[in-house]
């Protein structure tokens, strides 16, 4: 587990953006019986997740269309909601960061860690957006 005071600023990142966090697989399961669009992001204290996802993850939220409900859970701290929200994104194996595009409690769009290293924030933006576009 990382200590809290570290993970703070990279959790607030996303909050400030307007996502809810989950801290709990209750918490994850409620989310996951929404109707409508669903975004999960698995935040990581990693690079790639720095450098890459969070801010592609804010700059996609920024299109006309967006999630419905927009979500986080944190690798390495919020271990019950992570465990929980990678059963909903099988069948891919456990990645973070990763990003995860629910419709009405189906997985219909999905970032592994692979699509996330090496790639620019716009890059996942633009990625993102195009799921939304499609799907909200």
């Amino acid at each position: 587990m990382y200590p809290p005071e570290l993970v703070a600023p990279m959790k607030k990142e996303l909050v400030d953006a307007g996502f809810k966090e989950l801290l709990n697989a209750g918490d994850v399961d409620n989310e996951m019986k929404n109707t409508g669009t669903t975004l999960v992001v698995v935040n990581s204290v990693c690079g790639c997740a720095a450098g890459a996802a969070r801010p592609g993850v804010r700059k996609a939220v920024q299109n006309a269309k967006i999630p419905a409900h927009l979500t986080t859970v944190f690798a390495g701290v919020d271990r019950d909601a992570v465990e929980q929200a990678r059963r909903y994104m099988l069948p891919y194996p456990p990645s973070s960061p990763c990003i995860a595009l629910f419709k009405d409690g189906k997985l219909v769009h999905f970032l592994e860690r692979h699509h996330i290293e090496g790639r620019s924030a716009d890059m996942i933006a633009e990625n993102l957006q195009a799921a939304f576009d499609e799907f909200c």
